[in-house]
């Protein structure tokens, strides 16, 4: 029987896991999956959880007035209810004799390579002591354009930051359909590999009341991180025992992302990179094909035709064709000026090396 629970687990609880149908927490569940996480950490797996909840805890907390900018009330319930929330942790992983520990970032965090090692270094330092790592966003802090999608995205980089072995997404039905949950002739798809399933066929854009994201951003982020050699299971949070029977009794109903081989780490940074890279180039139709196949190659200033933006050396810069459609990301060896006066030209070193470029094959 294949350990779906193996040794690195990130897992990522979702609003509606932790919300009841009118919007208020759900302790019951919360306190069940708690008791289910310190089993899995007594029998040393190492666990990371993100964690949604705050809004929901934050707006039983305290009252808004209703004319208030949604974001910024967003903001307000967010971080008055992560105070709440991770109490509430505390208190139920004290029951079990386990520590905790908040680890709040922003995209930001995840954009500078140095930030990027900093958290791994923490998180691994903290799971060295049998710590048990909470990460969330810093709402504080976060604008626009720099929040996360949502926690699957969070779950998904931490998840290839600290190398896991699985990336468990609950949420509140038991994975992915052919068709809406709802629809009484959807059926569950038990496991996807390889292929990109039709989004529009497979997954409801529908959102949670309380959180940003939906079915549609949780088949993304699971099929970029089974690329990047990641199981990745969506599930239930709701079933009683989910954790456990999943470890135990994998039939349990589920949607599992069959992982390729794994990725070497700054490849794993770079494949969440495509919403945070600073400029972009313009590659020409021969250095597409070169760089789709599936043979090792750089990316070298013969084959850019353009840059979009002016960047440092070091920086994210995400890779398009000539149609403007987005194949990858990579790190500058080099910056705009020097690249743009050696455009097109051979015999030059590598734009982009190999150990720091990232195509997506799977869509």
């Amino acid at each position: 029987m294949i350990d779906y629970l193996s040794q690195t687990i990130v897992l990522k609880i979702g609003s509606n896991v932790l919300t009841l149908s009118d919007g208020t927490p759900d302790l019951k569940t919360l306190s069940s999956l708690v008791s289910q996480i310190a089993a899995l950490h007594k029998k040393g797996k190492k666990v990371i959880v993100t964690s949604s909840g705050a809004v929901a805890f934050g707006r039983q907390e305290i009252d808004l007035p209703k004319k208030l900018d949604p974001i910024l009330k967003k903001q307000i319930f967010a971080s008055t209810g992560q105070i709440r929330l991770i109490n509430e942790y505390k208190a139920l992983f004290k029951k079990e004799n386990v520590h905790i520990a908040q680890i709040l970032v922003t995209k930001e965090d995840f954009r500078d390579r140095k930030h990027f090692l900093n958290m791994r270094s923490c998180i691994q330092g903290l799971l060295s002591q049998d710590i048990i790592p909470i990460i969330n966003e810093n709402d504080t802090v976060a604008i626009t354009e720099l929040m996360f999608t949502d926690n699957d995205e969070l779950a998904s980089l931490t998840a290839a930051m600290v190398n896991a072995d699985t990336l468990i997404l609950l949420t509140s039905v038991d994975g992915v359909y052919n068709g809406p949950p709802s629809h009484p002739a959807s059926e569950l798809i038990p496991s996807i590999e390889g292929v990109l399933p039709a989004l529009e066929k497979v997954a409801t854009t529908e959102k949670s009341s309380f959180g940003r994201g939906g079915m549609l951003t949780k088949l993304k982020m699971a099929m970029k991180a089974a690329d990047l050699g990641i199981r990745v299971i969506i599930a239930n949070g709701k079933r009683s025992d989910i954790l456990h029977q999943l470890s135990t009794v994998p039939t349990v109903p589920h949607t599992v992302f069959i992982p390729k081989p794994k990725k070497q780490s700054p490849k794993k940074w770079l494949a969440f990179g495509e919403h945070y890279f600073k400029a972009a180039v313009v590659i020409n139709k021969g250095a597409e094909d070169i760089l789709l196949s599936q043979n090792v190659n750089s990316l070298l200033p013969v084959g850019i035709q353009s840059i979009q933006g002016t960047f440092a050396k070091g920086d994210i810069i995400a890779i398009r064709n000539e149609s403007n459609i987005q194949l990858g990301v990579g790190k500058a060896e080099y910056n705009s000026e020097q690249l743009q006066a050696v455009l097109g030209q051979k015999n030059q070193k590598p734009f982009i090396h190999y150990d720091y470029l990232y195509i997506a094959h799977y869509d």
